[in-house]
């Protein structure tokens, strides 16, 4: 029958503890704080994209339900004389020849 030896001290030395400085702590302070902002950053657009969207579904969703105009639409009139608002206006383009003579 074998027994273990005991190990000894179980102690840690000085030697072996790293300590910090306070600017290494700062550092790592500093760099947790800056990727809570980016994650509250992160939630705070993902909600505001949510809401819009959800605003976007219900709009759309209500345009259409909406019952459409049953009445015609009759273009302006230009004139106090009501026969030419009946008449459709008409607008002829008449291509036009840009060549120059040669002097």
């Amino acid at each position: 029958m074998t027994t273990a030896a005991p190990l000894g001290n179980n102690t840690l030395s000085p030697t072996n503890v790293t300590t910090k400085s306070q600017e290494e702590i700062l550092y790592q302070s500093s760099g947790a704080i800056v990727a809570a902002i980016v994650v509250g950053l992160i939630i705070i657009f993902t909600v505001v994209l949510l809401m819009l969207k959800t605003y976007n579904r219900h709009m759309r969703a209500k345009r259409e339900l909406e019952p459409t105009s049953t009445k015609a639409k009759t273009p302006p009139t230009f004139g106090q004389n009501s026969s030419n608002a009946n008449q459709p206006t008409t607008v002829t383009i008449v291509p036009v020849d840009i060549h120059m003579q040669n002097r």
